[in-house]
């Protein structure tokens, strides 16, 4: 039986090519897929799966989250206030300056948590971002439970590009399966 291919992906809008800079990124994927591939490990979390592609990404010209303290951390603005300050940030897993491309990572019950939904609405709120990457697990299990984290997402945004009710400012979005 064939192997599928890994990390599962795909580009939004459908009617436009992916980036340039997608098949670095999604490779750089691929290379950390034996510590991160959630069909083969399980309780991998968002933070484990950052670590294992971060070399990867670093060299692609994304700075990346290294830690959970503010100067490890990776904010983009929002807002603005008096005299140019940052009033409203949200924190990222990544982003490539260069690219405008935002990066999260979700695990365990992103999909179920809404995860993806929020991920959407901030990358669209945040001051230079023109695209997402959405990284979502195949596969993540609760029990006796399996959640497809990565199906429900695909549905999601199938029904957001789909749809002519809503329209988001970002110019792509690329859901990665890992």
């Amino acid at each position: 039986m064939p192997q599928p291919t890994y990390p599962a992906w795909k580009f939004y809008p459908v009617r436009l090519p992916p980036p340039a800079w997608a098949s670095d990124v999604l490779e750089t994927f691929s290379e950390a897929r034996q510590s991160i591939d959630s069909s083969q490990n399980h309780g991998v979390s968002s933070d484990a799966a950052l670590a294992a592609i971060e070399p990867g990404l670093t060299k692609l010209g994304f700075q990346v989250e290294r830690g959970k303290s503010a100067d490890k951390k990776i904010s983009r603005p929002v807002l603005f206030g008096e005299n140019g300050r940052t009033e409203v940030a949200y924190e990222v897993d990544g982003f490539h300056p260069e690219e405008q491309v935002v990066l999260e990572i979700e695990a365990g019950r992103g999909a179920a948590n809404n995860a993806d939904y929020r991920d959407l609405v901030r990358a669209s709120l945040m001051v230079d971002a023109d695209y997402l990457i959405l990284a979502m697990m195949r596969e993540y299990r609760a029990g006796k439970q399996t959640m497809k984290s990565y199906e429900q997402t695909l549905k999601r945004l199938d029904a957001i590009y789909a749809s002519d009710r809503l329209k988001l400012p970002l110019r792509g979005v690329l859901l990665v399966g890992y």
